[in-house]
């Protein structure tokens, strides 16, 4: 009744069936771990952001390297900036999708180290191999807030670091790497500014981080799971409709006619 299921066709379809459902479930257990994810980050960032500024010293020295728990902590450090190793980190969006610069200024401290500020986000010049103009940062010594964010890397950020860039502009904002021309200890990772706010022609400031959406991961994965437990019932669907099909088309036995004697 059932012989068909050995048919070269049946014996394909079943297979891919049987590689579809874990495939399915897997990607369905792939996108909770992404909604999972994303829910603790806007719980850390909800918890970071709302927590009181501690100095930046106290969470990072130099070469040191800022771990997740203390990203988009509240920091404040008071120096004075060092415009004449002012650089800025190319390909960067504003808060209405404009590409641009982010603009990133040493900030030297009372002990001669220093740490980097990301001043916010400028636009882009109409060379792209001349240095942008630039507003200018506050003169004297003053004390910034901001969020402590890790240095960038490739496989973190996703973006290389290029080589052969016009003179300062950079892809990826390292401390090690501006430590090099600075010629003094900075401090791991950098701060991404948040007051003082903006004035006159200020940078714009990078916005809060998102914490508020989860995105729809989740959605994904129980659609995923749907998609997984569809396969076994489109299966047997499909196997009942050819038992029935092939029921339908078997040819009738007709009686043999009685002998014309008997």
């Amino acid at each position: 009744m059932y012989r068909f299921l050995l048919s070269r066709q049946w014996v394909i379809l079943t297979l891919i069936g049987l590689v579809l459902i874990p495939t399915m479930i897997e990607l369905g257990f792939w996108q909770l771990h992404r909604h999972e994810h994303r829910v603790r980050q806007n719980a850390l960032i909800a918890k970071n952001v709302r927590a009181a500024p501690v100095p930046v010293t106290g969470l990072t020295s130099p070469g040191h390297t800022v771990p997740r728990a203390d990203y988009w902590r509240r920091v404040t450090a008071t120096g004075t900036f060092d415009t004449a190793h002012e650089v800025v980190v190319r390909r960067r969006t504003s808060a209405d999708e404009r590409v641009g610069f982010h603009l990133l200024t040493p900030l030297v401290l009372a002990d001669g180290r220093a740490v980097l500020v990301n001043r916010g986000w400028i636009p882009a010049a109409a060379d792209q191999k001349a240095f942008p103009s630039v507003p200018p940062a506050p003169k004297g010594t003053v004390t910034v807030t901001g969020r402590l964010m890790a240095d960038e890397t490739t496989k973190a950020s996703g973006i290389r670091d290029l080589a052969g860039l016009p003179p300062r502009q950079f892809m990826l904002i390292s401390s090690a790497q501006q430590a090099k021309s600075l010629g003094r200890p900075v401090l791991g990772g950098y701060l991404e500014l948040t007051a003082p706010g903006p004035a006159g022609d200020s940078p714009e400031l990078v916005p809060d981080p998102d914490h508020d959406s989860i995105g729809p991961h989740m959605a994904y994965a129980v659609q995923w799971w749907l998609f997984a437990a569809a396969v076994p019932v489109g299966w047997v669907i499909l196997v009942r409709r050819e038992k029935h099909d092939r029921a339908a088309g078997a040819p009738r036995t007709e009686p043999e006619p009685a002998p014309a004697n008997a």
